[in-house]
């Protein structure tokens, strides 16, 4: 007898556009910490603002998701939408608090209809190629990754980036550079370079390592966390990714004129983040869900994929610096070369949301 497979795909194409989330309110009941009496810490004010608050849940949970995955894969690459992979959970979840039809709240809220596949292969692998296709506009590249016969649902969360600086670099400065793979082995890569970029720096010593942040059109940023020595290990710096950490660190930055090279990059990736969320502590999502209101039939969550595209070349918005950037008086001459293994993370500038974060060893995508 052929199992019931059903198929719900989020997709997100992410380009010179800000992030807007939804604001909450917060649950009734909920106990107010200083009518305990209980002894809490001033809360920022920036999260007391329900949007920023609710990205800044979000993007935990993608922190989260990015440590875990990246202890999986120490030696390759790592690039995640957590915000496609949490819509993804989000439209699940609008099944398990609706007691009418599934598909018509869903393609409501979310814009996208579930798929029953047929239990073919190859059917069912040019189905879902032919979605991500459409909804990519053909940015990422077609699988061939078989879907498993025992699937119930699958989860299939999709995102591409491609982003425009705030100020261009000038295409006849990139050239084939060095790039530290580790302490032993180097290979030849295209570097973007600018040799007067203004760009917000800091130095953390705890973390051991450069941090430097440049704008994107569409209010938005990438933060760049530079080893001070070369190395794979990237653990230290990822133990500290949180949001209110990251806000930090964009409140002490400090604005500087820099030479600074940049690898180009394309990337895609594309897997599985099932055991990633269930060491997350969220094993009762495959264990304990009942989503027969979705079939009538007794069927759970069993897996649940990504696809990523990413990438940035040249182009930007203007040839110079925003006339309101003055950056800081140096006494020394500073340098910021991303050519050795580095972590970005992509933000949106007004609420700290978490777009895309990735750890890159080898920029050309081996």
């Amino acid at each position: 007898m052929q199992a019931l497979v059903l198929l719900l795909c989020i997709g997100a194409l992410l380009g010179h556009s800000s992030c807007q989330n939804p604001a909450s309110p917060p649950e009734e009941g909920s106990p107010d910490p200083e009518s305990t009496g209980a002894l809490v810490e001033e809360e920022d004010p920036f999260f007391k603002v329900p949007v920023n608050k609710l990205a800044a849940a979000v993007s935990n949970f993608g922190y989260d998701l990015y440590r875990a995955q990246s202890g999986m894969s120490p030696t390759t690459n790592v690039l995640l939408s957590p915000l496609s992979v949490a819509t993804a959970l989000s439209a699940l979840s609008l099944e398990l608090r609706i007691k009418s039809s599934f598909v018509a709240p869903l393609e409501k809220s979310y814009g996208t209809r579930p798929r029953v596949l047929t239990g073919s292969p190859r059917l069912d692998l040019q189905e879902i190629n032919n979605w991500v296709q459409a909804q990519m506009k053909g940015k990422l590249a077609r699988s061939t990754k078989e879907i498993p016969n025992e699937i119930s649902i699958l989860l299939l969360g999709v995102a591409h980036f491609k982003g425009q600086w705030v100020t261009k670099f000038d295409s006849r400065k990139t050239s084939l550079e060095d790039f530290h793979l580790d302490e032993e082995r180097t290979v030849r890569v295209p570097m973007m370079s600018d040799p007067k970029a203004v760009l917000r720096y800091g130095l953390d010593s705890d973390l051991s390592c450069k941090i430097a942040q440049l704008p994107l059109t569409g209010s938005m940023s990438i933060i760049f966390f530079l080893p001070l020595k070369v190395t794979q290990n990237l653990t230290l710096i990822e133990e500290s990714l949180t949001s209110e950490f990251i806000h930090d660190i964009d409140r002490e930055l400090k604005t500087v004129q820099a030479v600074l090279t940049v690898p180009k990059l394309k990337l895609s990736y594309e897997g599985e983040v099932t055991k990633s969320l269930q060491e997350m502590k969220l094993q009762s999502l495959f264990d304990s869900p009942d989503f027969s209101k979705i079939t009538g039939k007794p069927i759970k969550l069993t897996q649940v994929e990504h696809r990523a595209g990413f990438e940035w070349n040249e182009d930007g918005a203007g040839a110079t610096p925003s006339p309101g950037l003055q950056p800081a008086h140096l006494t020394f001459p500073l340098d910021y070369h991303l050519n050795q293994p580095f972590i970005f993370v992509l933000r949106d500038t007004d609420t700290g949301a978490l777009l895309f974060i990735g750890k890159i060893l080898d920029p050309r995508g081996t």
